[in-house]
Protein backbone atom coordinates (compact mmCIF):
# COMPACT_ATOMS: atom_id res chain seq x y z
CA UNK A 1 0.00 0.00 0.00
CA UNK A 2 1.18 3.27 -0.89
CA UNK A 3 2.22 5.59 1.88
CA UNK A 4 0.32 8.78 2.86
CA UNK A 5 1.23 12.18 2.25
CA UNK A 6 2.05 14.71 5.49
CA UNK A 7 0.35 18.18 5.02
CA UNK A 8 1.35 20.43 7.48
CA UNK A 9 -0.25 23.41 8.41
CA UNK A 10 -0.25 26.91 10.17
CA UNK A 11 -3.88 28.61 9.84
CA UNK A 12 -5.52 28.65 12.78
CA UNK A 13 -8.50 30.30 10.81
CA UNK A 14 -10.36 26.85 10.65
CA UNK A 15 -11.90 28.33 7.41
CA UNK A 16 -8.95 28.70 5.82
CA UNK A 17 -7.73 25.71 7.06
CA UNK A 18 -10.14 23.55 5.94
CA UNK A 19 -10.24 25.37 2.86
CA UNK A 20 -6.33 24.85 2.22
CA UNK A 21 -7.16 20.64 3.03
CA UNK A 22 -9.74 20.38 0.37
CA UNK A 23 -8.05 22.78 -2.17
CA UNK A 24 -5.29 20.24 -1.48
CA UNK A 25 -7.15 17.04 -2.35
CA UNK A 26 -8.90 18.28 -5.42
CA UNK A 27 -6.08 19.41 -7.26
CA UNK A 28 -3.66 16.58 -6.10
CA UNK A 29 -6.41 14.10 -6.45
CA UNK A 30 -5.65 12.68 -3.39
CA UNK A 31 -8.63 11.08 -0.85
CA UNK A 32 -8.98 11.61 2.59
CA UNK A 33 -7.20 8.28 3.82
CA UNK A 34 -4.59 9.09 1.55
CA UNK A 35 -3.31 12.44 3.10
CA UNK A 36 -2.79 13.25 7.21
CA UNK A 37 -3.37 16.13 7.82
CA UNK A 38 -1.37 17.89 10.74
CA UNK A 39 -2.60 21.86 11.96
CA UNK A 40 0.73 22.84 13.53
CA UNK A 41 -0.98 26.07 15.75
CA UNK A 42 -1.95 22.65 17.57
CA UNK A 43 1.01 21.46 17.84
CA UNK A 44 3.50 19.31 16.40
CA UNK A 45 4.46 15.78 17.27
CA UNK A 46 7.43 14.11 16.41
CA UNK A 47 7.47 12.80 12.60
CA UNK A 48 8.86 9.72 11.07
CA UNK A 49 9.43 10.70 7.70
CA UNK A 50 9.58 7.17 6.98
CA UNK A 51 5.65 6.57 8.15
CA UNK A 52 5.04 8.85 4.39
CA UNK A 53 5.65 9.56 0.64
CA UNK A 54 5.77 13.40 0.73
CA UNK A 55 5.83 16.26 2.84
CA UNK A 56 4.02 19.39 1.89
CA UNK A 57 4.05 22.47 4.07
CA UNK A 58 1.50 25.44 3.26
CA UNK A 59 0.66 29.10 3.98
CA UNK A 60 -0.59 31.07 6.39
CA UNK A 61 -0.24 34.20 8.48
CA UNK A 62 3.11 33.07 10.19
CA UNK A 63 6.38 35.05 8.70
CA UNK A 64 9.35 33.15 9.04
CA UNK A 65 11.55 36.93 9.17
CA UNK A 66 9.12 38.07 11.62
CA UNK A 67 11.20 39.14 15.33
CA UNK A 68 10.80 36.44 17.79
CA UNK A 69 8.84 38.56 20.02
CA UNK A 70 6.28 39.20 17.09
CA UNK A 71 5.24 35.66 16.29
CA UNK A 72 2.12 34.08 17.30
CA UNK A 73 2.58 31.60 19.82
CA UNK A 74 2.09 29.08 18.62
CA UNK A 75 4.64 29.88 15.58
CA UNK A 76 7.01 30.09 18.65
CA UNK A 77 6.14 26.23 19.46
CA UNK A 78 5.98 24.85 16.18
CA UNK A 79 9.30 26.63 14.52
CA UNK A 80 11.92 24.23 16.46
CA UNK A 81 10.64 21.09 15.55
CA UNK A 82 9.22 22.01 11.87
CA UNK A 83 13.15 23.44 11.13
CA UNK A 84 14.72 20.18 12.31
CA UNK A 85 12.39 18.24 10.15
CA UNK A 86 13.07 19.95 6.92
CA UNK A 87 16.56 19.92 7.85
CA UNK A 88 16.25 16.07 7.62
CA UNK A 89 14.11 16.46 4.39
CA UNK A 90 17.32 18.27 2.92
CA UNK A 91 19.65 15.78 3.96
CA UNK A 92 17.83 13.12 2.64
CA UNK A 93 16.39 14.76 -0.12
CA UNK A 94 12.89 13.19 0.89
CA UNK A 95 9.91 14.57 -0.94
CA UNK A 96 8.33 17.95 0.36
CA UNK A 97 6.69 20.56 -1.07
CA UNK A 98 6.69 24.10 0.44
CA UNK A 99 4.10 26.92 -0.72
CA UNK A 100 4.63 30.34 0.74
CA UNK A 101 5.19 30.22 4.69
CA UNK A 102 6.86 26.52 3.31
CA UNK A 103 9.34 28.07 0.96
CA UNK A 104 9.99 30.57 3.44
CA UNK A 105 11.14 28.16 5.94
CA UNK A 106 12.81 26.14 3.97
CA UNK A 107 15.17 29.07 2.50
CA UNK A 108 15.54 29.39 6.26
CA UNK A 109 16.59 26.30 6.99
CA UNK A 110 19.17 26.59 3.80
CA UNK A 111 20.48 29.76 5.31
CA UNK A 112 19.07 32.45 2.68
CA UNK A 113 17.52 35.47 3.43
CA UNK A 114 13.72 36.04 3.86
CA UNK A 115 12.33 39.23 4.69
CA UNK A 116 9.84 42.07 3.85
CA UNK A 117 12.22 45.01 2.12
CA UNK A 118 11.50 43.93 -1.39
CA UNK A 119 9.37 41.47 -2.99
CA UNK A 120 6.36 40.92 -1.41
CA UNK A 121 3.22 40.62 -3.13
CA UNK A 122 -0.80 41.70 -2.91
CA UNK A 123 -3.42 39.07 -3.08
CA UNK A 124 -4.45 38.40 -6.61
CA UNK A 125 -2.74 36.53 -9.64
CA UNK A 126 0.58 37.63 -10.91
CA UNK A 127 2.47 36.19 -14.23
CA UNK A 128 4.97 32.99 -13.26
CA UNK A 129 8.01 33.03 -15.40
CA UNK A 130 10.38 29.80 -15.93
CA UNK A 131 13.94 30.99 -15.63
CA UNK A 132 15.67 30.32 -19.18
CA UNK A 133 16.99 26.79 -19.82
CA UNK A 134 14.68 25.57 -16.40
CA UNK A 135 14.86 21.64 -16.72
CA UNK A 136 12.92 19.93 -14.50
CA UNK A 137 9.97 16.89 -14.64
CA UNK A 138 7.25 18.74 -12.84
CA UNK A 139 7.73 21.02 -15.50
CA UNK A 140 7.99 19.27 -18.67
CA UNK A 141 5.57 20.52 -21.31
CA UNK A 142 4.64 23.58 -19.20
CA UNK A 143 4.20 27.32 -20.90
CA UNK A 144 7.04 29.22 -19.69
CA UNK A 145 4.81 32.01 -18.38
CA UNK A 146 1.63 30.93 -16.40
CA UNK A 147 -0.92 32.51 -13.88
CA UNK A 148 -0.78 31.78 -10.25
CA UNK A 149 -2.07 33.10 -6.81
CA UNK A 150 -0.19 35.01 -4.48
CA UNK A 151 -0.64 37.17 -1.09
CA UNK A 152 2.43 37.56 0.50
CA UNK A 153 4.24 40.09 2.94
CA UNK A 154 7.79 38.45 3.23
CA UNK A 155 9.65 36.80 0.67
CA UNK A 156 13.17 35.50 -0.43
CA UNK A 157 15.53 38.38 -1.11
CA UNK A 158 17.84 35.85 -2.92
CA UNK A 159 18.09 32.70 -4.37
CA UNK A 160 18.92 30.24 -1.22
CA UNK A 161 22.50 28.44 -0.75
CA UNK A 162 22.05 25.06 -3.02
CA UNK A 163 19.15 25.74 -4.48
CA UNK A 164 17.80 26.08 -8.48
CA UNK A 165 15.82 28.98 -9.45
CA UNK A 166 13.14 27.88 -11.44
CA UNK A 167 10.74 30.55 -11.63
CA UNK A 168 10.15 34.21 -10.86
CA UNK A 169 8.17 36.79 -11.67
CA UNK A 170 8.35 40.56 -12.32
CA UNK A 171 7.60 41.39 -8.53
CA UNK A 172 8.92 38.83 -6.82
CA UNK A 173 12.62 37.25 -7.17
CA UNK A 174 11.52 33.59 -5.90
CA UNK A 175 8.53 32.25 -7.22
CA UNK A 176 9.89 28.34 -7.50
CA UNK A 177 12.84 26.24 -6.53
CA UNK A 178 14.38 23.14 -6.20
CA UNK A 179 16.93 21.54 -3.95
CA UNK A 180 18.47 18.38 -4.63
CA UNK A 181 15.83 16.22 -6.72
CA UNK A 182 13.04 16.23 -4.58
CA UNK A 183 12.49 19.49 -2.50
CA UNK A 184 10.48 21.78 -4.12
CA UNK A 185 8.85 25.20 -2.92
CA UNK A 186 7.01 27.80 -4.24
CA UNK A 187 6.50 31.35 -3.18
CA UNK A 188 2.66 31.07 -5.66
CA UNK A 189 -0.28 28.72 -4.25
CA UNK A 190 -0.51 25.61 -6.22
CA UNK A 191 -3.23 24.38 -4.55
CA UNK A 192 -5.23 27.62 -4.97
CA UNK A 193 -8.36 28.41 -7.28
CA UNK A 194 -11.04 31.50 -7.47
CA UNK A 195 -13.30 30.16 -4.98
CA UNK A 196 -9.95 28.98 -2.55
CA UNK A 197 -9.22 32.85 -2.86
CA UNK A 198 -12.60 33.91 -1.89
CA UNK A 199 -12.20 32.12 1.35
CA UNK A 200 -9.07 33.19 2.40
CA UNK A 201 -9.42 37.13 1.33
CA UNK A 202 -13.00 36.82 3.84
CA UNK A 203 -10.26 35.28 6.17
CA UNK A 204 -7.77 37.42 6.13
CA UNK A 205 -9.34 40.83 5.68
CA UNK A 206 -8.21 42.09 8.46
CA UNK A 207 -4.31 41.06 8.40
CA UNK A 208 -3.29 43.46 6.49
CA UNK A 209 -2.70 41.88 3.23
CA UNK A 210 -5.17 44.78 1.52
CA UNK A 211 -7.21 46.87 2.41
CA UNK A 212 -10.81 45.63 3.76
CA UNK A 213 -12.91 47.84 1.40
CA UNK A 214 -10.89 45.73 -1.42
CA UNK A 215 -12.03 42.55 -0.30
CA UNK A 216 -15.03 42.28 -2.82
CA UNK A 217 -13.25 43.48 -5.53
CA UNK A 218 -10.23 41.30 -5.12
CA UNK A 219 -12.55 37.67 -4.85
CA UNK A 220 -14.05 39.38 -8.05
CA UNK A 221 -10.47 39.52 -10.14
CA UNK A 222 -10.07 36.03 -8.78
CA UNK A 223 -13.01 34.36 -9.95
CA UNK A 224 -11.85 36.11 -13.40
CA UNK A 225 -8.38 34.09 -13.38
CA UNK A 226 -7.74 30.59 -15.06
CA UNK A 227 -5.17 29.02 -12.78
CA UNK A 228 -4.20 25.50 -14.22
CA UNK A 229 -0.71 25.10 -14.13
CA UNK A 230 0.27 25.30 -10.75
CA UNK A 231 -2.48 22.65 -9.62
CA UNK A 232 -0.90 20.35 -12.61
CA UNK A 233 2.52 21.11 -10.96
CA UNK A 234 1.38 20.17 -7.50
CA UNK A 235 -0.34 17.01 -8.75
CA UNK A 236 2.58 15.64 -10.78
CA UNK A 237 4.98 16.08 -7.50
CA UNK A 238 2.62 13.88 -5.96
CA UNK A 239 1.85 11.13 -8.69
CA UNK A 240 6.13 11.38 -8.70
CA UNK A 241 6.28 10.74 -4.51
CA UNK A 242 4.10 7.82 -4.70
CA UNK A 243 5.86 6.05 -7.29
Amino acid sequence: MTKPCLLLQLRPERAASDDEYAALLRAAELTDDEVVRIEMDRGLPEIDLDDFCAVIVGGGPSNVSAPEPEKYDYQRRFEPPLRTLIAEIVDRDFPYFGACYGLGILADVLGGEVGSDRYGEAVGACTVVLTDGADDPLLTGVPRTFRAFVGHKEACQEVPPGAVLLAGSDTCLVQMIRVGRNVYATQFHPELDGTGLAVRIEAYRHAGYFDPSEAGMLVELGRRESVPVPRELLRRFIARSRR
